[in-house]
């Protein structure tokens, strides 16, 4: 009887920690399910409201942003293939993929600069509203997707935690730098601002790839 009861003990004191004789896949929570698809859907329009308005004022900053949106649309699906019957991502690969998406995005933002340095900026009132948009709703649904990937011990959804703050951070660096060539026209603003992005996304691509523990054994 105490073999059995220490057994138990054992098991309800970390059960994530312990290996499981089986796979187990994860359960899509309905609050996760929300907030990946009202992700998934918001990102679609801003990908598209942003690279529509970049192709009109030829806006670096502006072509990084949507590459932003569409690389955050990318890992909501990547979260959400974790928990469909039909796609047997395990939770690693899951994490490994977001790493890469974030690098992607670091790669995208040098390539794009560098071939678009010396092309002229034009002044872009829907890419002020898209970036606008997006610097107060990304922070809330930052805030959200990190409160359940500490519930569910979950590091694919807390790397698309960081997209979505990443995608804050580039819509607050995008906005300064379309306002402050619409007031003072200052070219290389834009391509500062584009620039300014790429630590963030390095340093938060290392943690997604190598992962972190639950700790709750520690």
């Amino acid at each position: 009887m105490s073999a059995s009861s220490g057994s138990g003990s054992a098991v309800d004191c970390c059960g994530s920690c312990a290996a499981p004789s089986t796979p187990v896949r994860p359960v899509l929570s309905r609050q996760v399910a929300w907030l990946q698809w009202i992700t998934l859907g918001w990102m679609t329009l801003e990908c598209a409201g942003s690279l529509f308005a970049a192709a009109r004022a030829h806006s670096v900053a502006l072509l990084t942003f949507g590459s932003d949106s569409l690389i955050e649309l990318l890992s909501a699906a990547v979260v959400l293939l974790q928990f469909l019957p039909r796609f047997p991502l395990k939770k690693t690969h899951a994490e490994r993929a977001a790493a890469v998406l974030l690098y992607a995005l670091a790669g995208a933002v040098v390539g794009i600069a560098l071939l678009t340095y010396h092309t002229p900026v034009e002044c872009s009132p829907l890419g002020i509203a898209v970036t606008a948009l997006a610097l107060v709703a990304m922070p809330v649904l930052a805030g959200l997707k990190r409160r359940q990937a500490r519930v569910l011990n979950n590091r694919a959804l807390a790397a698309d935690a960081t997209q979505s703050a990443t995608c804050a951070y580039l819509a607050g660096i995008t906005l300064a730098g379309l306002v402050i060539y619409a007031v003072w026209r200052i070219t290389w603003v834009d391509t500062v601002a584009a620039l300014a992005a790429i630590p963030i996304l390095i340093v938060e691509g290392r943690r997604a790839w190598r992962g972190e523990g639950c700790g709750c054994c520690e």
